[in-house]
């Protein structure tokens, strides 16, 4: 696996003021911003930022909101889902714990969970629409 975190995504519990702190207050320009998408990113020097409802990124890794989760995924990307497999399957045979199996995701990409040994989650993912890799 290349080392690179490609996504931070931060679950935040208000999207419309968290966007407001990011792009206006800090003055980070957003990249392809749709204000009905549910999402917001930010191409940063060197890495990708992301705001998301934090219900919403517990929900798609597939665990409870609060009780440990912290609210942040970090994100490794490749270049097609049977990378994504392949790099998934490295991180657990390093001893990774498997959270979420790679699968088609709703967003029409490919990704899937894992924790690392201090439960940080990880989320191994391919994406069609932009180049994280």
């Amino acid at each position: 696996m290349k080392p690179k975190v490609g996504l931070i995504t931060l679950g935040v519990r208000d999207l419309a003021r968290s966007l407001a702190f990011y792009r206006d207050g800090l003055g980070w320009p957003t990249h392809g911003y749709k204000p009905d998408a549910g999402v917001v990113f930010f191409a940063l020097e060197g890495t990708w930022l992301a705001l998301y409802p934090r219900d919403k990124l517990a929900e798609d890794a597939g665990v409870p909101d609060g009780q440990g989760f912290g609210g942040i995924t970090l994100a490794h990307n490749e270049a097609s889902p049977e990378k994504v497999d392949a790099a998934y399957a490295e991180a657990i045979a390093a001893g990774a714990r498997a959270v979420k199996p790679p699968q088609k995701a709703f967003w029409g990409g490919y990704s899937g969970y894992f924790a690392d040994p201090d439960g940080y989650l990880w989320e191994i993912a391919f994406n069609p629409f932009m180049d994280l890799t």
